[in-house]
């Protein structure tokens, strides 16, 4: 299969239209490319808080509620470009409302398939901007999807830098990563602990990025990053791990060509076993035994 992600600027919009042309541009871009799998970011719906002016989008509360009233809007869109295109769609993260979950938003990504089907994964544990100044709260459980294209799990952001999350996803061929993150020290941060995913569970990780500037966006307003595709620096995959990585800030499709079948061999016949014999630490990460030394 072909894997896009995405390193995706926010725009300003006046009109539905606008948006839904620029989303429309980059499904049909990514066909284009021969993608089985579109992956876009964390909270690249937040340009959708334009739509109502920017005195809203301007507004930390506000942009929250203005995303979520439009997401069956946009998720809509999404499911018929995914059927209209033949792709697998994860489009960007946003706030949602969701009344079985409390009064405060979750971070929710939607996964859409060519057949029509859709299903979401909330955002597990929240940044310090989300939790004390957003007040965006953890959502329902992780899910595993089981698709024509294998078994994908989803890790937004944060989550991929918790290793007891990825192993909980650990049947995973594709562990998808969508990340926004302001500065340099963030990227990085998020791109090590996908890559580290990928090491423990033996599979491909797949990064996207916001990027650019959206000083209209208290939330979003600086946003550094890139798309990544990575696997475990093991057998039938590059000795770095890397598959394929964008340029830095620069926006635009990362694509790769994966083959699950080295999935399967490496987690099999790798020259290390990590997926296997992670139970091997049980018992020796218990209590420490200190000696001082001087």
């Amino acid at each position: 299969m072909k894997i896009a992600t995405a390193a995706y600027p926010l725009d300003t919009f006046d009109r539905w239209a606008d948006y839904a042309a620029k989303l429309s541009d980059w499904v049909v871009e990514a066909a284009r490319l021969g993608a089985d799998l579109a992956v876009f970011p964390e909270y690249g719906a937040m340009e959708l808080a334009t739509l109502q002016g920017s005195e809203v989008a301007g507004d930390l509360e506000r942009s929250l509620h203005a995303v979520s009233t439009v997401m069956d809007d946009v998720a809509d869109l999404h499911a018929d470009l995914a059927v209209r295109h033949g792709l697998h769609i994860l489009g960007a993260s946003a706030p949602v409302f969701d009344p079985a979950l409390g009064a405060r938003p979750v971070n929710r990504a939607i996964l859409y398939t060519p057949s029509g089907a859709r299903a979401h994964q909330d955002k597990q544990i929240m940044t310090r901007f989300e939790r004390e100044e957003w007040h965006v709260v953890p959502g329902g459980p992780l899910r595993l999807f089981d698709t024509v294209l294998g078994k994908i799990g989803i890790l937004i952001c944060y989550d991929s830098e918790f290793p007891l999350l990825g192993r909980a996803l650990s049947e995973a061929d594709l562990l998808l990563v969508p990340s926004c993150t302001e500065a340099l020290t963030g990227y990085w941060r998020v791109r090590i602990g996908t890559m580290a995913r990928a090491l423990e569970a033996q599979c491909v990780a797949v990064q996207a990025s916001t990027v650019g500037d959206a000083a209209w966006s208290p939330a979003v307003d600086t946003n550094t990053g890139m798309g990544g595709i990575f696997g475990p620096p093991d057998t039938g995959f590059p000795a770095t791990g890397v598959l394929a990585e964008g340029a830095l800030n620069r926006p635009g499709w990362t694509v790769a060509e994966v083959d699950l079948t080295r999935v399967a061999h490496v987690r099999a016949d790798g020259v290390v076993l990590n997926r296997c014999h992670w139970e091997d630490q049980a018992g020796r990460d218990g209590a420490i035994t200190v000696e001082r030394l001087r």
